[in-house]
């Protein structure tokens, strides 16, 4: 490898490498609540892979190991040219290492913020590849749950390819009444009848999801979208949203059938494969299916034995800021806090299965050290920066909802400075 491309991969030069069985590890291109993810090379083959690294101890401790063994065999299961393909899964003593297909484009969410709306053409070829992908998972009994444009990758061909099924559900997953039972997903791209807790069916509920996104994709912006949070789910139950009027016909008569707030009523992925508007140009994607699908290595992986265990070759530990601490705690995800804002507003949501006392009470004690100034009135929080921006002090309004008994989602929202405060140092917007 020329010394330029290894740079760029954040590739270390000879003598201070890092390995890990037979992958060469290089920058870390991605992080979430419960792992980080590095580019890596196959020193066998020459191939690029991601690598997403969990925290075996934590996996433990917080009794994560059935959650991270269905999303890594869910992954297994799923061999799709438009899904990210999972190669192999490995361990050490304290880490595990999940082997990803490395796809060298972009996200979905970063092609629309930089250019904008897309032409409907292209939106209806990213929109296909969706539904082709979405389609094939639920035939083999896999739900996404998180299905939006962040989760949505593209190759350097413009290839879509979908991502991070750390939400999915396997069809056994599904109760005696035929429905799932567990909300979760993005508030914007969520269907009204996952709000309602009563069970819902995962394929409608992901085909909402998908109408949300080519909505998104033709607009620019979302289809629901309020300020306040209990505002957007009364808009989302109602499906209280209108198209642009630069969409054609045939695609408003899609969106609206797919944006049917009746699960019952809504169209089916058979119905929108027969869609006029959609067809148009559509090409059926061509690959060999694997009727076989070996899980060893991920049973092996998460087992007390040390036969099959790697080398652990430790690397220096990478400092972070208290929020990113807070993002690795159990039911806490701020990684789209300050690093990605809405498609047009400044803030974001999260959701927590504890109590609301002690979700405030996380975020008061990382804003201080931050510099904030906190200022809290029952379940709501107020959090000011201590040095003044072009626009004045950055303030960030806080406020916990509850969203079911145990589930609590949180609203955090930039109500006034910039970010040239002491804040912007710490490599977040708001």
């Amino acid at each position: 490898m020329r010394e330029k491309e290894r740079e760029s991969k954040g590739m270390k030069p000879p003598g201070s490498r890092t390995r890990v069985g037979k992958y060469e590890m290089g920058k870390t291109i991605g992080e979430g609540a419960f792992a980080k993810v590095k580019f890596a090379k196959n020193v066998q083959t020459g191939d690029s892979v991601a690598i997403k690294i969990l925290d075996r101890e934590h996996v433990l401790r917080h009794k994560m190991v059935e959650h991270i063994k269905r999303e890594i065999s869910t992954m297994k299961e799923i061999k799709h040219p438009n899904v990210v393909n999972l190669h192999e899964v490995m361990a050490s003593k304290k880490q595990i290492y999940i082997v990803l297909e490395y796809v060298d484009g972009c996200e979905l969410f970063d092609k629309i913020a930089k250019s904008g709306r897309l032409k409907e053409d292209e939106a209806r070829r990213y929109f296909q590849q969706l539904i082709n992908a979405v389609d094939y998972c639920h035939s083999r009994g896999v739900y996404h749950r998180d299905l939006k444009p962040e989760n949505l990758l593209l190759d350097s061909y413009g290839v879509l390819k979908v991502s991070d099924f750390g939400l999915s559900a396997f069809s056994r997953q599904v109760r005696e009444d035929g429905l799932l039972h567990t909300a979760c997903g993005t508030p914007n791209y969520v269907a009204p009848e996952v709000l309602n807790d009563k069970g819902y069916d995962g394929s409608a509920s992901d085909l909402w999801s998908c109408g949300v996104i080519l909505f998104v994709l033709m607009a620019g912006y979302l289809p629901f979208d309020e300020a306040n949070l209990m505002a957007l789910y009364k808009k989302i139950l109602k499906a209280d949203f209108a198209c642009p009027p630069w969409f054609s016909s045939g695609a408003k008569k899609l969106i609206n059938r797919i944006l049917d707030p009746n699960p019952l009523t809504r169209i089916t992925i058979a119905g929108v494969l027969e869609d006029p508007w959609f067809k148009k140009g559509y090409k059926p994607p061509h690959f060999q299916e694997e009727d076989d699908v070996n899980l060893d290595d991920v049973d092996a992986a998460f087992n007390d034995s040390e036969e099959n265990l790697l080398l652990e070759k430790k690397e220096k530990p990478v400092s972070m800021n208290a929020f990113e601490l807070i993002s690795r705690s159990q039911s806490f995800n701020l990684e789209n806090l300050f690093e990605k804002q809405g498609l047009v507003k400044p803030e974001t949501h999260f959701a927590s299965k504890c109590p609301p006392n002690e979700i405030m009470s996380k975020i008061e004690e990382a804003a201080i050290p931050l510099g904030f100034n906190v200022h809290k009135k029952n379940y709501r929080m107020k959090l000011k920066g201590d040095k003044t921006g072009r626009k004045g002090h950055l303030s960030v309004a806080t406020e916990v909802f509850e969203v079911a008994p145990s589930l609590h989602m949180v609203e955090l929202r930039k109500i006034g400075g910039d970010t040239s405060t002491k804040a912007s140092h710490l490599d977040y917007k708001i």
